[in-house]
């Protein structure tokens, strides 16, 4: 009789996909699949046909030197809780058999070999083959289960989203692909893993920890810095990038994660926070397990813990940099969607992971996972980190004035620090408030206002109650605009029964969201008088040619001080704002209509809002829509102009995706972009 043997093994990719949710995952020569739940591959079969009565099957799965053997059953029950392989008997064709491989809900993340054998009384033939396993968040059992679809579709599947920087009064929404699903991007996020010195050190542990997104989540938070290892990103906040690409020029992921690939896993440089955060979005995302990125506006670095930030100015107003402690203007981290079955069920839910090196944590340079309702309530004894980004979002901000050494006078603030803690709206491209997750908040309205208008008042009331009488406020009557002048007021009151005389200064200063200031570029001064009792209100603005050139992309700090000249009691009124860049327009033709593989145009417009002429480059990209970059240069546009460029793009898959252009500006430091969501429909 002819010996039966494997021919082919087939793993049905597209069904698998499909069924799998993995379709973005098209291009991977392997098959893409999620634990716990089946996939199905048919076997070709030569030589005679297969007898269930004297022939049987064995599957071998391995993973590095991990392996499991178990035989192909003719059970239907599916196990979510271990390896099972079986065949419907119904229907069986016994020259080409489907075969159910199941892997359990608690499977190790990883690029799986397998070995099909087929064992007959005279021999045993084999073949081989290779499946990807990543965490599934549609499966009850799993870890990463998210219970809601449209989350499961925003925080898993979405390819594209915005990062929220700027000030809580004057969002920048920030474009940015995540391009999980471009060529190779998946394979380097599993390489990832291999290069970590977990996996170096030992790998048997390391593939047997990956079934806990707990422990995937440090080893991707250390790995995406290159502090400790061969990580992804180099940190750079000195301002000189010519070693590398500045932080603000990146558009996506994918650039990155294919530069750390082809360069031998060498840092790309350079990296900022957005960028860390954004970057291990797309690895978790890749993994499977649900990912947001997440901003915290006027975010603490207490270096020493006590809960204290210092800020310290001059008497003119000028901000000093005095204190090792720092605010950044926004910090950005993600969160991850896990079950915490090390803490217990009131811990589960969305965890803090934040790869950009700040500080050590079990001595490596990464960040959580920090449930967030630990941090709610200051449950210091909880691991990971939770004292670090407690007082990111929590810390108390001191402002003294000082003077030749000496204090002239001294504020405290409550509510600056962690304004606002929001993330990208799911199925909708605006921001979520989420800072209730975080802190328990006095008023319902106190994260909705802006500093400028309600919550600094409320602070500068309690600095004026150690001001022996004159309380300052100082206000801007707008988000401020790009080519439109910066203008606000401070109202003066005098609380004594007595006249005053007041010396004002008032002076701003450019910074970048995590520096102190540079130089003053604007101040004023002059002289108030009051009568008793008596409140004034002074307009005050910086025209655009007076910080144009200066601010660009950074922040303005500005600040007023009085002086009441018979008491030399001083008072101080502060704030930090930026300028709103103008936006791209980007149009595009019967949009309803668009299909995948067939040429569409959109059309980017810009106008120059500023007060002298401006040119450029004009930089076009989207992940499932254009191929690489499109570059294009803009010559000198006067102030006021227009210019289109039109945009030829070809769909490669369906559903919604993003389409950015930035345009970064060649004599001001300024980069003005501008999106557009693309829904690519069946044809």
């Amino acid at each position: 009789m002819e010996d039966l043997r494997i021919q082919h093994v087939n793993l049905e990719k597209s069904e698998n996909l499909e069924r799998h949710r993995t379709e973005g995952f098209s291009s991977s020569k392997a098959l893409v699949v999620r634990r716990g739940a089946p996939f199905r591959v048919s076997l070709q079969l030569e030589g005679r046909p297969f007898n269930p009565k004297t022939d049987s099957l064995r599957i071998k799965v391995m993973l590095g030197s991990l392996y499991v053997i178990m035989p192909v059953t003719f059970s239907k029950k599916v196990s979510s809780s271990h390896w099972k392989a079986s065949m419907d008997p119904e229907g069986l064709n016994l020259r080409n058999p489907s075969i159910f491989i199941s892997s359990p809900a608690s499977a190790s993340v990883g690029c799986y070999r397998f070995q099909m054998s087929v064992l007959t009384q005279e021999s045993q033939k084999s073949a081989f083959g290779k499946f990807i396993l990543l965490c599934n968040p549609w499966c009850s059992e799993d870890t990463v289960y998210i219970p809601f679809e449209d989350q499961r579709e925003e925080y898993v599947q979405n390819d594209s989203g915005l990062l929220f920087m700027g000030t809580a009064m004057n969002l920048v929404s920030r474009p940015w692909s995540f391009d999980q699903y471009e060529p190779g991007v998946l394979e380097t996020c599993l390489n990832l893993l291999q290069v970590s010195p977990h996996h170096q050190k030992n790998k048997r542990i390391d593939y047997l920890n990956r079934n806990n997104p707990v422990y995937i989540g440090r080893v991707v938070s250390a790995m995406i810095n290159s502090e400790d290892d061969r990580g992804v990103l180099k940190g750079n906040w000195s301002g000189d990038f010519k070693q590398g690409v500045n932080p603000a020029t990146w558009t996506g992921s994918g650039d990155i994660l294919r530069q750390w690939a082809e360069s031998g896993y060498s840092p790309v440089k350079y990296g900022q926070c957005w960028v860390f955060a954004a970057v291990m979005c797309t690895v978790m995302r890749v993994f499977g397990i649900p990912c947001r990125v997440v901003t915290n506006f006027n975010s603490a670095h207490d270096t020493n813990a006590n809960l204290v930030i210092e800020e310290y100015y001059s008497e003119t107003g000028q901000k000093l940099n005095h204190s090792k402690d720092s605010i950044w203007n926004f910090h950005v981290w993600v969160e991850c969607w896990m079950t915490r079955r090390d803490l217990g069920l009131e811990m589960d839910g969305w965890q803090v992971l934040d790869p950009t090196p700040q500080e050590r944590s079990g001595g490596v340079f990464c960040c959580g996972p920090a449930p967030v309702k630990a941090i709610k309530d200051r449950r210091i004894d909880i691991i990971y980190d939770i004292p670090f980004v407690y007082a990111e979002v929590n810390a108390d901000v001191h402002t003294i004035v000082v003077s030749k050494g000496g204090v002239l006078s001294y504020s405290k603030d409550t509510e600056r620090v962690g304004s606002l803690i929001c993330t990208k709206a799911v199925g909708f491209p605006i921001h979520q408030n989420i800072t209730g997750d975080y802190k328990y908040i006095k008023s319902p309205t106190s994260t909705l206002t802006s500093r400028s208008s309600t919550v600094s008042e409320d602070s500068t009331l309690r600095r004026a109650s150690s001001s022996k009488g004159v309380l300052v406020f100082l206000t801007l009557e707008k988000a401020p605009v790009a080519g439109e002048p910066v203008r606000f007021t401070f109202k003066v009151i005098n609380k004594h029964s007595v006249a005053k005389v007041i010396k004002v200064h008032m002076n701003a200063q450019a910074k970048e969201y995590n520096h102190s200031p540079s130089d003053t570029f604007w101040e004023t001064q002059g002289v108030i008088q009051l009568a008793p009792k008596e409140a004034k209100i002074i307009q005050q603005q910086i025209l655009p040619a007076q910080y144009e050139d200066v601010v660009g992309d950074d922040l303005i700090n500005l600040a007023v001080v009085l002086e009441d000249t018979a008491s030399q009691d001083r008072v101080l009124a502060s704030e930090e704002f930026n300028i709103a860049s103008p936006q791209l327009t980007i149009l595009i033709a019967d949009e309803d209509s668009i299909v995948p593989n067939k040429k569409h145009t959109a059309k980017v417009i810009f106008t120059n809002p500023f007060s002298h002429p401006v040119s450029g480059v004009l930089t076009v990209a989207g992940a499932g829509l254009i191929q690489g970059k499109i570059h294009f240069r803009m010559l000198q546009l006067r102030p006021g102009g227009s210019v289109q460029q039109n945009i030829n793009f070809v769909p490669s898959m369906v559903g919604t995706k993003m389409l950015q252009a930035n345009l970064s500006l060649t004599n001001i430091n300024s980069t003005i972009r501008g999106f557009k969501m693309v829904s690519v429909n069946t044809a």
